[in-house]
């Protein structure tokens, strides 16, 4: 299924709206709300009136099929806690399942971020799930408050006003006037947040999404909530089921987050995120040592001719490939990270810095190669933004307008950073350190938005994380996962109050869709709510260089 879901899929970072919304009534204050808490009886809420969704939303499924679908809006409040400040839209698209006389429910999606349009969803899902799963469930997609078609949270009034902030951060900072201009364009960015985004800004925690996915719950008819959430969309799945827990039927949370680190030491949570990167880029460099040929960076020591491309692009400086791109520190690492996402994107990676170490090593037989590799290395750059703004891949983009500004929103609420925007580059010489490929590079991600944000003392859900569902929880795991390091899923399952754990000896960030052994785990627990085995590790059903036997699950020792 792999190519079904990954090829030619791109980063969406953090899409919004075109689509009109309801108007938000009032500025909200600060919440002094106690910790929320499950209760045995629901208000009745009115159900969602489904439509016909736009042909152009519909364009990657069949004529045939397109009965199935139909789309929404439904309003929520603004501030759950003072429902009397005026509602917001959310934008919904359902998938009708096969067989409605043997339908279970509704299976809510969440593809990540934070800022992922989850809209579209249904319409790939026979790529994500077992066919007998789309037999039983109405497949259900929604932007997330802020995102895309629902009510969306935006900074700018104008794009001109966005391209003269964006244009202003270096994507890898390193001389001081590089810093000192990303940190003041993290300012100007975090000013414009403040005076244009309006009082939805102060409403964009994982909890408020949290509490909007259980009225969407009721709003469909389901008694309790059937979920996948992918990445990001973990933490929305945990704090649901943690507010939540007896409104749990099955809950499934791929590539995840560690929940108590993000939501009480941001920047310690990043550092850690990044160090992701670098043990999948390490295992990445092992496997092509290991398959020789098959991968086309392994003529001679690929950790070392690695390291050599970074020492050659920080010292001497870009690397222009004949016919192709050139390529800089700051855009090759951001270019290895992008594609360390996706496994399919391994062996073509290879080839690419291949490539560039035959133009600073040439020989004939690596011109007559370049064409080809050039071509291949201006492809896997457009995967180049998926390290700093991680969604899953979603097909083309809902909004021309891409500032990321719900992803900021979110993470700026969550993941509490205590340091000033003046001491992120001692931050990024720090990682540097420790973490050498993507230290810097990642280190003026969040740490530097967030530093920035308006909020001061935001209001979010920071735990506890240990309540018990009635069914256990489904979290899965790939070992060489860049953006969610497996040990994510490790701590995730262990601060759940009913989880198992599900690993994947894979590449990749997220796997459903890509192994069809954690495919029928899946299936069967979504279904009949089968729990496997202890220890349960499955393969991918296709390696980034064909290596071992896959699609078998095996036991961990």
């Amino acid at each position: 299924m792999a190519s079904k879901w990954r090829s030619g899929l791109r980063d969406v970072a953090v899409v919004t709206a075109v689509v009109a919304a309801s108007a938000i009534v009032g500025l909200p204050q600060a919440s002094a709300a106690p910790p929320p808490q499950d209760v045995a009886a629901e208000a009745a809420v009115a159900p969602v009136k489904w439509g016909p969704c736009a042909e152009s939303d519909l364009s990657n499924v069949p004529p045939a099929d397109r009965f199935r679908f139909t789309c929404g809006h439904y309003a929520v409040p603004l501030n759950h806690d003072r429902p009397r400040q005026g509602t917001i839209n959310i934008a919904l698209m359902r998938r009708a399942a096969n067989n409605a006389g043997a339908k279970i429910g509704s299976l809510f999606l969440n593809p990540g971020g934070p800022g992922g349009s989850g809209y579209r969803y249904p319409t790939v899902g026979g790529a994500i799930f077992e066919p007998e799963v789309m037999d039983r469930f109405d497949l259900i997609g929604f932007d997330p408050r802020g995102v895309a078609r629902s009510t969306p949270l935006r900074c700018f009034a104008t794009q001109e006003d966005a391209d003269a902030v964006f244009g202003r951060m270096a994507l890898l900072p390193r001389t001081r006037a590089e810093e000192r201009s990303t940190i003041d364009a993290n300012r100007d960015y975090g000013q414009f947040c403040k005076r244009f985004a309006g009082p939805l800004i102060e409403h964009m925690s994982t909890e408020a999404v949290a509490r909007d996915l259980d009225v969407l719950r009721g709003a469909v008819g389901d008694k309790k909530l059937t979920y996948v959430g992918f990445s990001y969309g973990t933490l929305l799945g945990a704090t649901y089921a943690n507010i939540f827990p007896n409104r749990s039927r099955a809950i499934i949370l791929d590539g995840n987050v560690d929940p108590t680190l993000r939501l009480l030491d941001g920047l310690e949570y990043d550092r850690q995120r990044t160090n992701g990167f670098e043990i999948a880029l390490d295992a990445y460099l092992k496997r092509c040592d290991m398959v020789d040929t098959r991968c086309a960076f392994s003529d001679g020591d690929p950790r070392a001719k690695f390291d050599g491309l970074i020492k050659y692009l920080r010292e001497v400086g870009p690397i222009a490939v004949p016919n192709g791109p050139t390529l800089g520190h700051d855009t090759f690492t951001a270019t290895v990270a992008g594609n360390l996402y996706n496994p399919a994107a391994l062996a073509p990676l290879a080839e690419s810095m291949q490539a560039m170490w035959d133009v600073i090593h040439p020989s004939a037989a690596s011109a007559r190669k370049a064409p080809m590799a050039a071509a291949k290395i201006a492809g896997l750059q457009q995967a180049a933004k998926l390290a700093r703004y991680d969604v899953r891949q979603t097909n083309s983009p809902d909004s021309p307008y891409v500032a990321d500004d719900s992803y900021a929103a979110v993470n700026c609420i969550d993941k509490p950073f205590n340091h000033r925007l003046n001491e992120v580059p001692g931050i990024a010489d720090e990682w540097e350190r420790q973490l050498p490929t993507f230290g810097r590079y990642l280190a003026w991600g969040d740490p530097a938005v967030c530093a920035a944000w308006p909020l001061r003392q935001p209001d979010a859900y920071r735990g506890p994380w240990h309540a018990r569902t009635p069914n256990p929880i489904m979290v899965v795991g790939n070992y060489y996962d860049p953006a969610t390091q497996y040990e994510f899923s490790r701590r995730m399952a262990s601060q759940l109050g009913n989880a198992f754990l599900v690993s994947v000896d894979s590449f990749g960030h997220c796997i459903l869709g890509d192994s069809s052994c954690a495919d029928k785990i899946a299936a069967r627990y979504l279904i009949d709510l089968q729990v496997p085995g202890p220890g349960t590790v499955c393969h991918p059903d296709v390696q980034p260089f064909p290596f071992v036997p896959s699609g078998q699950a095996t036991r961990e020792h």
